[in-house]
């Protein structure tokens, strides 16, 4: 990795193309991804480890806790690459922001925790209340989605609470027992489900939607500023291969992974770490792959609300 992330270094300073400029100081030739503290960031441990360990990277990677931080650094010029959600990727393109879809890099990552063992089945929900972080975003229309195809009506057979109102907030009030059933992502889920043992997971959401979808969740975004991307085709296969090799690394070797999960401050424990790894659905594959399994999980949240997506479906060229 160490030897490829010099190629990756040498393509990028040879392009003139680089000089865009960064506003946060780092100098122009400098290239900003903006990730996520989770899958995400867990699935590209190994690239960030290797810029970390390189003296004058040209690439610097910031990992932010929410999604709304990365596309704040997408809309004030910082980042040239960037991962959210997929759902947020297709409403900023519709919005025409310079951003194409590069790749899905995490497959889903999404439970139903409880201290309610004895929920079995999505008809034992009715009655419930059930926490859900930030309404109208991807984890509360997709649980939307889940419940009206199990048969629960989401505004009349359950009552779903928007009391907290980030992931952080969320997973500390599950873990202490202030909430009985919340929707919660990687690596949130591990860490509540390590602190309150009487908390287990009620659903992996992310296997029910493929039960009834037959896909995986095209869930998390690799996107790339499409200004920049033509102008530095070399630059963009180099960094899409060091964070594909990534991710294929952390999936053969997830021992040594969750080392570096915890050296950069993902998780705060090897066995934390491997046990997110196992339930994150890290998998970095090329959007144009998987063109038909991105549009059906985008027509979901259409049909749901368009505006969620920006008020249309995202046409082709939203894949890069």
């Amino acid at each position: 990795m160490h030897k490829f992330l010099l190629l990756v270094f040498a393509a990028i300073l040879s392009l003139a193309g680089c000089k865009q400029g960064s506003k946060t100081g780092g100098g122009d030739s400098e290239i900003v991804i903006a990730t996520l503290k989770g899958p995400s960031s867990m699935g590209m441990i190994k690239f960030i480890d290797s810029i970390s360990l390189s003296a004058g990277s040209p690439i610097r990677i910031e990992i932010l806790n929410e999604p709304m931080q990365v596309r704040k650094l997408m809309l004030d010029g910082t980042a040239h690459f960037a991962i959210l959600p997929t759902t947020m990727a297709a409403l900023m393109y519709n919005k025409s922001v310079d951003f194409r879809l590069i790749a899905i890099p995490v497959w889903g990552s999404l439970y139903l925790l409880g201290d309610d063992s004895a929920i079995t089945s999505w008809k034992e929900l009715r009655g419930k209340r059930i926490n859900v972080m930030g309404r109208g975003m991807t984890p509360d229309l997709l649980f939307r989605y889940l419940l009206q195809i199990n048969g629960i009506d989401p505004d009349t057979d359950v009552t779903l609470d928007y009391s907290f109102p980030t992931h952080i907030d969320l997973s500390n009030a599950v873990a202490a027992g202030q909430v009985k059933l919340g929707v919660l992502s990687e690596p949130l889920a591990t860490l509540v489900l390590d602190k309150n043992r009487g908390v287990k997971t009620i659903f992996d959401l992310n296997a029910e939607w493929e039960k009834l979808q037959g896909v995986a969740i095209a869930q998390t975004a690799f996107v790339g500023r499409e200004s920049f991307m033509r102008n530095n085709p070399g630059v963009v296969e180099q960094i899409v291969s060091a964070y594909r090799g990534s991710s294929s690394w952390v999936n053969q070797n997830p021992d040594s992974a969750a080392v570096l999960i915890v050296k950069h401050g993902i998780m705060p424990n090897f066995a934390l770490a491997l046990q997110s790894i196992g339930r994150s659905n890290i998998r970095f594959v090329s959007a144009a792959d998987v063109r038909d399994g991105i549009n059906s999980y985008l027509k979901v949240f259409y049909d749901i609300n368009p505006e969620i997506i920006g008020g249309k479906m995202a046409d082709e060229n939203f894949i890069y």
